[in-house]
C-alpha cells in the first residue's frame, strides 16, 4: 500500500458528511476536480473504491462506509489535540519547569512564581532547585537561570537583576570573643562556616581588592550544605559564613550580623534566565518572559545590567 495523507482522510470524511464534491468543495476553498483527484489518489493507494460515484449522486461503497466509521473519531481526536495545541500556543496554560541554583530561587524565581501564577492562574510552575550545571533541553526544562559566564553561547539570556555580591558575616557575639580579622589572610585563624556541594568539594571562598586576588580554603569545626543553614549558624555565633548579600541583608540592617573584610568583596555577574531558542515558544514561556522584563528584580547594590545584555 503507497502511503496516505491524513488530508485525504478528511477530504474523504468532508465528501461523505456532505453528500457530494461540490458542498466539500466549497467548504474547503478549492475545486471539485481537486477533491476528486484527492479521493482517486485515496483509492489508488488503498487499491479499493471507496465511493460510488452518479452524475446526480455521490455514495459511499461499503468499504467507505466501514473505514468512515472508524475514521470519524479518530479525525476528531486529531482536531482536539491540534485545538489543545492552539490554546498552549495563544493561551498561557500546562506546565512552565524552571531549573536554577538555591540562591537565584529564593531571591529570584519564587517572588516572581508567585506573581506569576496569580496572573496566569492556568499554568502550573515547577521549580527544581539544583546547583549542578544541568543540560535543560535533555532533562525537560523550559528554561533555568545560572550566572552569566556560566552559559552555553547558543543559549538566549535574559538578565533577571544586577550584579550578586558575597558578604563576610559574622554575629557581634563572635567577634567580641574572637576579633576581627583584618584581612582574607586572617581567616584561617577563625571558626569558618564551611559550604560542601553535593558533589563533596568545599567550597572556596574568594576576594580581590585593587587588582589583588586572594583564595583560601576555609577552616573550622562547622560544616554545612545549605546558605539558610550557614545563616542560621552565624546568628546563632558558631562562627564567620560566606555568603550571597541577598542573605544576610536584613540581619546587617538590624545589627545582628556585622559585615567584615567589606574592601575585599568580589562582585560576580547576575543572574541569567536562559532557554534553547527563540522560535515557537510556549505562551506560558512567552508570558513569563514578559514578567521578566515587566518586574525585573533590583535589589540594592550595582546598577542594572541593561536589558538584552548577552551573557559573558
Amino acid at each position: 500500500m503507497k502511503p496516505l495523507r491524513l488530508d485525504s482522510l478528511d477530504v474523504l470524511a468532508a465528501i461523505i458528511r456532505h453528500g457530494g464534491f461540490r458542498a466539500a468543495a466549497a467548504e474547503r476553498g478549492v475545486s471539485s476536480t481537486a477533491l476528486s483527484q484527492t479521493i482517486r489518489a485515496l483509492e489508488d493507494g488503498l487499491g479499493i473504491r471507496l465511493l460510488n460515484r452518479t452524475t446526480r449522486s455521490v455514495a459511499p461503497t461499503e468499504a467507505g462506509a466501514r473505514l468512515l466509521e472508524r475514521l470519524v473519531p479518530a479525525l476528531q481526536e486529531i482536531r482536539t489535540a491540534i485545538d489543545e495545541l492552539d490554546g498552549l500556543r495563544e493561551r498561557p496554560s500546562g506546565t512552565l519547569r524552571i531549573n536554577a541554583p538555591g540562591p537565584a530561587v529564593d531571591h529570584v524565581l519564587c517572588p516572581l512564581a508567585f506573581e506569576f501564577m496569580e496572573i496566569h492562574p492556568e499554568v502550573r510552575v515547577e521549580i527544581m532547585s539544583d546547583a549542578a550545571i544541568v543540560d535543560i533541553v535533555a532533562q525537560g526544562f523550559d528554561a533555568g537561570v545560572r550566572f552569566g559566564q556560566q552559559l552555553d553561547q547558543d543559549m538566549v539570556a535574559v538578565p533577571l537583576g544586577p550584579p550578586l555580591r558575597y558578604a563576610i558575616v559574622a554575629a557581634p557575639s563572635y567577634l567580641r570573643r574572637n576579633g576581627e580579622p583584618g584581612s582574607p589572610q586572617d581567616l584561617v585563624g577563625h571558626a569558618c562556616i564551611r559550604r560542601r556541594f553535593p558533589g563533596g568539594t568545599l567550597a572556596r571562598w574568594k576576594f580581590e581588592r585593587g587588582g589583588e586576588a586572594v583564595e583560601i580554603v576555609p577552616s573550622g569545626r562547622l560544616t554545612l550544605s545549605s546558605a539558610h543553614q550557614e545563616l542560621g549558624a552565624a546568628l546563632a555565633g558558631q562562627g564567620i559564613a560566606h555568603l550571597l548579600e541577598d542573605y544576610v541583608r536584613p540581619s546587617l540592617a538590624e545589627g545582628s550580623l556585622v559585615e567584615i573584610l567589606r574592601d575585599w568583596s568580589q562582585d560576580l555577574p547576575g543572574w541569567f534566565l536562559y532557554y534553547p531558542s527563540r522560535r515557537h515558544p510556549s505562551a506560558a514561556m512567552r508570558a513569563f518572559l514578559d514578567l521578566v522584563a515587566a518586574r525585573r528584580v533590583r535589589p540594592p547594590g550595582p546598577g542594572p545590567l541593561s536589558p538584552g545584555q548577552r551573557p559573558m
